[in-house]
């Protein structure tokens, strides 16, 4: 840094390089000019969505939509960066234009780094994260104030529709299951309750009272068999002693009367056997029924129940159903619609311009320096005194004069001088002392 110690010697090296810092300079600013040329200004726009809370206190009418937003703005996030979707909005707004050599991959690629959407999450409730949005963001960078505007407007548009039909499809589907659910529940109780219809028809003696019903059943029809029993033996007694000698055609006709009285006896108790019989079969197999009816019982219980809390779930879902359809529920709003960039985002190409010719200059007397120490020569009597502590007498300066030409010497006088001439080799004692 010797060389440039004061302000006289930074002006002595610029006047002995400036050529070098022109040079320089005016390379810098014509390359700073190319490049500010080749710059292309972009413009940002902004869309702000509100997530709106529902009409309806949730603890009155609860919704059936998942309620973390931030979950759903991933998904909508996802369905609007869809190749197709891009490529729909690309040629909507016309964002191809003269990019027919263009790939569509390199146009998708465009589009999903010209928009950013991004989520501010509500205040949480205790120490709980819900993942509830309160903000949306739509941000759109283009090389068009318009088409910067159409896009974020376009964006924030359908990420609303998209959230609307989101929401109203999944209580569509929410009350669809519960309501198959419940009509299947009542198909199945229906079919058990035939199941049950046919299975007392097939043992409607086994069912028709309890136990001890029958117990008391048979005992009654016991008790008749032989009430007919003794009847019958007292008409056959009857029978017997009946008088041998009185007219034979009043003998024959009180015997017939007897018989046809004991035959009917008999076939009462032949019905009563049967009886009996049946009904004995019936206690044997009394415990074998109660369990069957006990698990159609528990059968019906069971789908009861199911029943009870699916037309429930079904009516709540019903409820939800109503509140998305009327757009009652949580919903997206815009707050802030997309507004006209006025000026782009990028650097003025002025601004470039003048940026590049200042850092030409620094770069131009950079070069200048270094050029300077490459070939370190003392050029004035401040460094002499400084880098060799001696103060020069007399200081010879340079003279511009025109160097007066030597005769010219024959080919024997230069092999002379030549071989006369001491060694080493003279130095530039320019500026020296």
């Amino acid at each position: 840094m010797e060389q440039l110690f004061s302000i006289e010697e930074f002006l002595d090296l610029v006047r002995r390089r400036i050529r070098v810092i022109l040079l320089v300079t005016v390379l810098g600013c014509l390359l700073s000019l190319f490049v500010a040329m080749q710059q292309t200004h972009l413009y940002r726009s902004s869309e702000v969505i509100q997530v709106k809370r529902p009409k309806v206190d949730d603890e009155l009418a609860p919704t059936t939509v998942d309620r973390a937003s931030a979950r759903r703005l991933q998904l909508i996030q996802q369905q609007l960066m869809t190749r197709g979707n891009l490529l729909e909005v690309g040629e909507k707004y016309g964002l191809f234009d003269g990019m027919e050599g263009l790939a569509q991959t390199e146009k998708v690629a465009m589009i999903r780094e010209a928009v950013t959407i991004n989520g501010v999450a509500a205040a949480r409730e205790g120490f709980a994260d819900d993942g509830t949005v309160s903000v949306i963001t739509i941000t759109a960078t283009f090389d068009s104030p318009q088409k910067a505007q159409q896009l974020a407007h376009e964006f924030a548009t359908r990420t609303i529709e998209i959230s609307a039909n989101q929401r109203l499809e999944q209580a569509r589907e929410t009350l669809n299951f519960f309501t198959s659910e419940e009509q299947k529940l009542l198909a199945e109780l229906e079919e058990l309750e035939d199941d049950i219809t046919a299975y007392r028809r097939e043992n409607n003696l086994a069912i028709s009272g309890s136990l001890e019903f029958r117990q008391t059943q048979v005992a009654t029809v016991s008790s008749a068999i032989l009430e007919i029993e003794r009847e019958i033996i007292t008409l056959k007694q009857e029978l017997s002693q009946l008088d041998q000698g009185q007219r034979q055609a009043t003998l024959e006709r009180q015997t017939r009367n007897f018989e046809a009285q004991i035959q009917a006896l008999e076939n009462q108790k032949s019905l009563l056997e049967a009886r009996a019989e049946e009904l004995s079969k019936t206690i044997e197999r009394s415990p074998r029924i109660e369990r069957q009816l006990g698990a159609f019982d528990r059968q019906r219980q069971n789908l009861r129940n199911q029943l009870e809390i699916i037309s429930a779930r079904r009516a709540e879902a019903e409820v939800g159903f109503k509140l998305e359809r009327q757009r009652q529920s949580e919903r997206l709003s815009v707050i802030e619609p997309a507004a006209l960039p006025e000026f782009p985002m990028t650097s003025s190409r002025k601004k470039m311009v003048v940026m590049g010719a200042f850092a030409s200059v620094l770069l131009g007397l950079g070069v200048a320096f270094i050029l300077d120490l490459r070939h370190p020569v003392i050029r004035s009597s401040q460094q002499m005194k400084r880098r060799l502590g001696v103060s020069p007498v007399v200081t010879i300066p340079v003279m511009d004069v025109e160097p007066v030409k030597p005769p010219k010497k024959s080919w024997l006088t230069r092999i002379k001088n030549a071989f006369s001439r001491p060694s080493g080799h003279g130095h530039d004692t320019q500026g020296k002392a």
